[in-house]
């Protein structure tokens, strides 16, 4: 028992740091290395290992990339992007477009598919408007975030909720769906008051306090987008038909995603390589590892003991404010897809299971904008803008993020609230 606790923690050491400290083993390398230590440490047997992996869940989120992919290739973002940031109007009513832009995208696509394919055009666009980038980047970011919690398809770990406590996607939209939607209005107000007379590039001589870029011209003009309209329709109609599915039908989610993906694989003009060179596979790696990492430590004991104790002071994860609050913080420690995983095996949900999953999604999915590494979009938009030439500080990015994830999280507590009296 001593070896897989060792085991578990250090798992998560590395899912809380980014990396193993004093190795170059990252978060995927850590799970999939963790879930081997396990096995060869008898903690769990070969077969229960495969067992414990949630294929349902895997399937379902390698299907959606492959339909957000489909966006990427066809140019979709890139014009996207061109268009939005190119419209002739004040930067106020910019960073609205870009939130509304990012919150929706995410909320239909993955979110961090999303902030991958716009942020480097987002970056040269603004550049060449001269524009500071950086309210925009992180507006978006957090947009992306916020927006993803309001449907089961947003983000990784709603996927995982999703399947893990069978919710609806009605359901699931029905609770989590308007607060995703009203925080993007606190997005927008607290970055625009907080860079207020800060919307352009600054001059070479700067004034304390704003961030610093190195080469921020580096970026030439990016050309006009190419848009491949028929495969941006085929992608869209396949993800209307999805959503359709996943609301009108009973049928496995899972199947339905996979069944999406094998008809945008099949393709006369877009080779299926270039399809999955868009699909985050070192993310489903990661998902797989924790999942036999976590039923590890379960096998134990270890984990009822804790949840029993933890009830016995009075905190019951399957309050769903108290879920809410526990996987907010949680996600700010070791990631928002692990935190998810760690607490999904010991919900009983009942006929509280879309509430429950509402409020893990917007739990995690809004405190993720407190720091940079609360997530892996936040982590995403600063080291593309870094490799433009635009350094956002862990500081920037949490002066602004502090304030957005307070609010959203007091405005979401209380519709958690509202719903359950």
């Amino acid at each position: 028992m001593a070896l897989t606790l060792l085991i578990f923690l250090l798992v998560y050491v590395a899912m809380g740091f980014g990396k193993l400290p004093g190795f170059k083993v990252d978060r995927t390398g850590a799970a999939v290395v963790g879930a081997l230590a396990m096995m060869v440490a008898g903690s769990i047997s070969s077969k229960a290992a495969w067992d414990s992996i949630d294929y349902a869940s895997v399937g379902m989120l390698f299907g959606l990339m492959v339909v957000s992919a489909a966006f990427v290739v066809s140019g979709f973002y890139d014009w996207t992007a061109q268009r939005v940031a190119l419209l002739p109007v004040s930067a106020p009513v910019l960073l609205a477009v870009l939130v509304g832009v990012g919150g929706g995208l995410s909320a239909l696509l993955t979110n961090d598919v999303v902030v991958v394919a716009m942020t480097p055009l987002l970056v040269s666009l603004t550049l060449a408007r001269g524009l500071n980038p950086v309210p925009f980047l992180l507006a978006f970011c957090f947009a992306a975030n916020a927006g993803s919690a309001g449907t089961l398809i947003g983000s990784p770990q709603n996927m995982i909720a999703a399947q893990q406590l069978g919710l609806s996607f009605n359901g699931f939209l029905a609770i989590a769906g308007l607060p995703a939607l009203a925080s993007l209005p606190l997005v927008w107000a607290i970055v625009a008051l907080i860079y207020r007379g800060r919307w352009t590039l600054p001059d070479s001589a700067r004034a304390p306090g704003q961030v610093p870029m190195s080469a921020p011209m580096s970026v030439p003009p990016p050309g006009p987008a190419r848009l491949d309209r028929v495969e941006t329709a085929k992608a869209g109609l396949v993800t209307l038909i999805v959503v359709l599915a996943f609301i009108l039908s009973d049928w496995p989610r899972e199947l339905i995603a996979l069944g999406a993906a094998g008809v945008l694989l099949i393709n006369r003009q877009i080779a299926s390589r270039d399809l999955l060179a868009h699909i985050d596979g070192d993310l489903l790696l990661l998902i797989m590892g924790l999942f036999v990492v976590n039923a590890a430590l379960a096998a134990t004991g270890l984990p009822q003991d804790l949840l029993n104790g933890l009830r016995a002071m009075g905190l019951n994860l399957d309050d769903p404010l108290a879920l809410y609050l526990v996987g907010g913080t949680l996600s700010n420690i070791v990631g928002n897809n692990p935190a998810v995983m760690l607490l999904i095996p010991f919900l009983t949900p009942g006929g509280d299971a879309e509430a429950l999953g509402a409020a893990l999604a917007l739990g995690t999915g809004f405190s993720s904008n407190l720091i940079v590494f609360g997530s892996l979009a936040g982590i995403i938009v600063v080291e593309q803008a870094a490799a433009c030439g635009v350094r956002i500080s862990f500081g920037e990015f949490a002066r602004a993020g502090v304030p957005v994830t307070l609010a959203c999280m007091a405005m979401a507590a209380g519709w958690i609230v509202l719903i359950g009296a």
